[in-house]
């Protein structure tokens, strides 16, 4: 979530405001946000207004009280009576007649209610406000989560993913010939049967059986050996996340186009969404960081907005395994950071022998929570293009604001910090599987690549039909 803050400044809410309107989006919801929050913050100091005043009121209240109390001890003396037998109300005649004192010894018990009226009075008034702060927060909350993150100054500004500018490029050096697609040399390995798989489990559902089963396996252990060989601790992630944790670490529109529900909780669409509940309603210390995660999970996602894209094999599927790096730093560090999470999926697709390109994504295809982020497109023989298997993204504080992940010792003055948070796809597994396959082919079969052959437990997987 957007910090309210940047937008009671005009330097930063003009900031956000071209913000959104890079990302093609409606920037009014800016204005609307800050003048909500100028509202509610004027109800706030009404509020304390009110509660000094009862405070105030409250306080001359129990003074009056007290002369009440001390005037009728006398008047009960003098005429042999306790105080615990005197009513105010009634002795307040008594009071004047019988002692002769003043109003000033004795008020009139009138007074004393006036009082009490304007107390209630102002008790009502502060419940009213107290409710009607509650709701304008709710809202200025459901507009600010529909604010994106501000764009990094890198960011080129366009709506279509076709003008993703290309940061760099790798050539393995591998020569592909790309005669069959993906798909196919599947089906003629004989390991993978889609018809049953949608028979059973619906659209895009598959088995996967021996031989490559055995070598996704072998994919999904380089893959944690790999990242844990970087610092990297593995973590096997909850699938099922409760709606108050989704809701703060997914955006609205992936509800509905990507997760699954049941009962209040939602499978998860990748590691990195339990992740940053790992550490929900904590303080993390400066020597604690950076938490470099390694996570591991199956995956679900709905696809409903690829309704015809993929349709055959494996490439874009509804449940599938991914390894995730995933990162918690010091406000700081995050940029840094976000170079190196690049640098170690690079690192791992060289290491396989697969060509690939990195590009960075235009504003219109930002997600909300990322400031910055790189997708890893590797080349895909056959169809001769290039296709996304790794996404990186600089998630800075947006996703530990609301989840108060907090960083640091802070004075009761002094900003509140949170933790930067950024996320990588190492092996999004399924789709790895695929150009694996595209790009290691032969006339007998598939060749196994070098760093897979010790998982695997073989050099080769021939042909069976």
């Amino acid at each position: 979530m957007i910090d309210v803050k940047l937008l009671r400044d005009e330097k930063t809410r003009r900031e956000v405001y071209e913000s959104e309107k890079n990302r093609f989006k409606d920037p009014e919801n800016v204005i609307r946000a800050y003048e909500l929050d100028q509202l509610k913050i004027k109800m706030m100091y009404e509020k304390e207004k009110i509660a000094k005043g009862m405070n105030e009121a409250c306080n001359e209240m129990k003074k009056r009280m007290k002369k009440e109390k001390e005037s009728l001890r006398k008047v009960g003396e003098s005429i042999g009576v306790g105080i615990e037998k005197v009513n105010i109300n009634e002795h307040s005649k008594v009071c004047m007649d019988e002692q002769n004192t003043t109003e000033e010894t004795c008020p009139p018990s009138s007074d004393s209610e006036a009082l009490k009226e304007s107390i209630a009075t102002l008790k009502t008034r502060k419940a009213v406000l107290e409710v009607r702060i509650k709701e304008m927060d709710e809202e200025l909350r459901k507009i600010l989560k529909n604010i994106g993150n501000v764009l990094h100054k890198d960011v080129f500004v366009s709506k279509d993913e076709e003008h993703n500018p290309v940061i760099s490029k790798y050539d393995s050096g591998n020569k592909r010939n790309g005669k069959l697609a993906y798909y196919d040399v599947m089906e003629r390995l004989g390991c993978v049967d889609m018809k049953r798989g949608s028979k059973v489990s619906g659209h895009r559902g598959y088995f996967l059986f021996e031989e490559l089963a055995l070598l996704e396996n072998a994919l999904v252990r380089y893959s944690i050996d790999f990242l844990r060989s970087k610092g990297y601790m593995l973590v096997q992630t909850p699938v099922l996340l409760n709606k108050d944790v989704m809701s703060k670490t997914a955006q609205l529109s992936e509800f509905d186009e990507q997760l699954y529900s049941a009962d209040d909780q939602y499978l998860i669409a990748t590691s990195e969404q339990p992740l940053t509940g790992l550490y929900m309603n904590e303080r993390l210390l400066p020597e604690q960081l950076p938490k470099k995660l390694c996570g591991q999970s199956l995956c679900f996602r709905k696809e409903a907005g690829a309704a015809g894209k993929d349709n055959k094999g494996i490439f874009r599927v509804h449940q599938f395994e991914k390894v995730e790096q995933f990162v918690v730093c010091a406000p700081g560090e995050s940029e840094e950071v976000h170079q190196s999470m690049l640098a170690i999926s690079e690192q791992f697709y060289q290491s396989l022998g697969l060509d690939y390109r990195v590009v960075s994504i235009v504003s219109g295809e930002m997600n909300d929570s990322a400031c910055l982020k790189y997708d890893l497109e590797a080349y895909f023989p056959h169809s001769k293009r290039y296709r996304e298997l790794v996404s990186c993204s600089n998630c800075t504080d947006y996703q530990a604001r609301d989840l108060e992940v907090r960083y640091g010792i802070t004075k009761e003055n002094d900003k509140k910090l949170y933790c930067h948070m950024l996320n990588a796809t190492l092996c999004a597994v399924q789709r790895t599987l695929c150009c694996l396959v595209e790009n290691y082919q032969d006339e007998e079969g598939i060749k196994v690549p070098d760093v897979l052959v010790k998982y695997y437990g073989g050099e080769a997987i021939k042909y069976v039909n």
